[in-house]
């Protein structure tokens, strides 16, 4: 082999190992790019995540606050149908009380 091809051969090599590093290289900043996107787009959908969360419990507390009112308003509601039958009742029962008492001491 002559000096020459053998000059050319090692260029080849250095060249070829020059081109593999390089790519190695680049194959590093591709993953290191690619974990930095993905990184972001974790926290990207982990902060819409707590903001709709923080969201329902809003929706959530508003309207179990709405519920309890309108269970507390028609609670009193009934109490106080409740009540005012229970004071006719109360009535008639002390008429009835009375008129056993009258009719007993007769």
């Amino acid at each position: 082999m002559s000096y020459e091809a053998i000059k050319i051969i090692c260029l080849a090599e250095e060249e070829a190992r020059r081109i593999i590093q390089l790519m190695q290289q680049n194959a590093v900043e591709a993953i290191e790019s690619a974990e930095r996107s993905g990184k972001e787009t974790v926290a990207s959908a982990v902060a819409r995540a707590e903001s709709e969360i923080a969201h329902l419990i809003h929706v959530m507390d508003n309207k179990a606050t709405k519920e309890a009112a309108e269970l507390a308003s028609s609670t009193a509601n009934r109490q106080a149908t409740l009540r005012a039958r229970a004071e006719r009742r109360l009535d008639g029962a002390a008429e009835l009380i009375v008129e056993r008492i009258v009719n007993a001491q007769c």
